[in-house]
């Protein structure tokens, strides 16, 4: 497989089978990815690697905690505006269209939107932090190293969800992880084998036309 076939292939799993995933493969995929470029090489990402007995206790929290804890950031700014609205919204209502859930049946929803705290099953929860004094450049660099680690994996057949939803549990994780003071979350990932035959994985997401965000000048071609 190459980057291109791993970029194309690549899309946000929500139904996991339970079969584990080495430790050595996990350890495998991180220290790859941790060639990201990161401005002035500071590798601001700290990761953290739950399987077993580790990640069912932190499932177990979340679980009594269902309503979360005050995030430390907006995963979303209040109030979104076109197009980034319209986007969202899609992407809900083709999310609940594969499995059944009318916009209407708000439990349902609300059911579904829990699944992040299972994981939605997967065997690894991966679980993103950095220092909270660094700025938006440092948050970038993370973010191109979670899209390294979800590309490694592509490669070697393994799915991934990346899941902000992980920011509403800033104190239950920092306990959970033994944080520094000084880091806070930023992100978890759900990373294991796809439920293949599970429709909620049948979801690709929409992408607007290349006219609608780019544009090119100067070339000859």
């Amino acid at each position: 497989m190459n980057v291109t076939q791993a970029v194309a292939q690549r899309i946000s799993i929500r139904a996991f089978k339970p079969d584990p995933v080495s430790g050595a493969l996990v350890r495998e995929i991180l220290e790859a990815a941790a060639r990201t470029p990161s401005g002035g090489n500071l590798q601001p990402w700290r990761v953290h690697a739950l399987a077993g007995g580790p990640l069912e206790a932190l499932k177990a929290k979340v679980r009594a905690n269902p309503f979360g804890e005050t995030p430390e950031y907006d995963v979303y700014p209040p109030n979104l505006w076109e197009p980034f609205r319209t986007r969202r919204f899609q992407c809900g209502e083709d999310l609940y269209a594969t499995i059944g859930i009318p916009r209407e049946d708000k439990a349902a929803r609300l059911a579904q939107l829990a699944k992040n705290g299972e994981l939605f099953g997967a065997p690894v929860g991966l679980f993103f932090s950095l220092d909270r004094k660094v700025g938006p450049p440092q948050w970038s660099d993370v973010g191109m190293y979670m899209q390294t680690v979800m590309l490694l994996a592509t490669e070697r057949g393994l799915s991934t969800c990346a899941q902000e939803y992980w920011a509403r549990y800033p104190q239950t994780l920092a306990e959970t992880l033994n944080l520094p003071q000084d880091h806070m979350i930023f992100s978890g990932m759900a990373l294991g084998y796809a439920d293949e035959a599970a429709p909620i994985n049948t979801l690709r997401t929409r992408r607007d036309p290349f006219e609608a965000w780019a544009e090119m000048r100067g070339f000859e071609d």
